[in-house]
This record gives structure tokens, sequence and C-alpha cells, in this order.
């Protein structure tokens, strides 16, 4: 499985961005998927993550009520929504699949990562 994560940029606080993660390769649909940060210098953080069906989600305290977390597996696409952004959220993002039935919280649960995308958020 190929991610292709997009949709990153710069933001003023309090606004919205939408990233996608589209797979190639395979089918999604029996793919948990979650979506991790990072600063230069710290640990990948775990934002979001949502089991293969997207009935079921999970959210770090951090984002819980700003972001959410969906999956169109027609398209083979999750997305991040992500409202009410603050500068603590500026970071880059990464979203990440595995195969299974739960959803996963820590990067080493999962199999495949996308490469990245930069989301800045300006105060």
């Amino acid at each position: 499985v190929q991610l292709q994560a997009s949709g990153g940029g710069l933001v003023q606080a309090g606004g919205s961005l939408r990233l996608s993660c589209s797979a190639s390769g395979r089918t999604l649909r029996n793919y948990a998927a979650g979506w991790f940060r990072q600063d230069p210098g710290k640990e990948r953080e775990f934002v979001a993550a949502i089991d293969w069906s997207g009935g079921v989600t999970y959210y770090a305290d951090s984002v819980k009520g700003r972001f959410t977390i969906s999956r169109d597996n027609a398209k083979n696409t999750v997305y991040l929504q992500m409202n009410s952004l603050k500068p603590e959220d500026t970071a880059v993002y990464y979203c990440a699949s595995r195969r299974g039935d739960y959803y996963y919280l820590t990067p080493p649960d999962y199999t495949y990562w996308g490469q990245g995308t930069l989301v800045t958020v300006s105060s």
C-alpha cells in the first residue's frame, strides 16, 4: 500500500484545513488508519485513528472536539478535518495504515506511512 498525504498549508489561528490520505496499490477496505504529527526534534505524536469501516474513531485529547477523522473506502481515502486550529497544531502530519479490525494508537502499530504534509498555523 502506498499512501499519499496532501492538504497541508499555512493557515491563521482559528482557521480550518482538511488533510487527505490517498492509497494506491491495494484497497484500504480492510485497513485501519491513523494520523500522526511530528515537530522537528520531537517524537511522532498520535492525533486520530479510525477502524476499517469508519464506524469507530479515537482522538488525542489535544485535538478532541476540533479534529474529525473520516474515510471513504470507495475512494480509498482517509481524511482529517481540522477546525479551530491553534499555533501548537503546527507540525508535519503523517497518515498511516495497517491491516486490522480495530483502531491503533502508536506508530509501531502501523505498517504503511505516507510522506507527510506540513501544517503551519500562524498566531
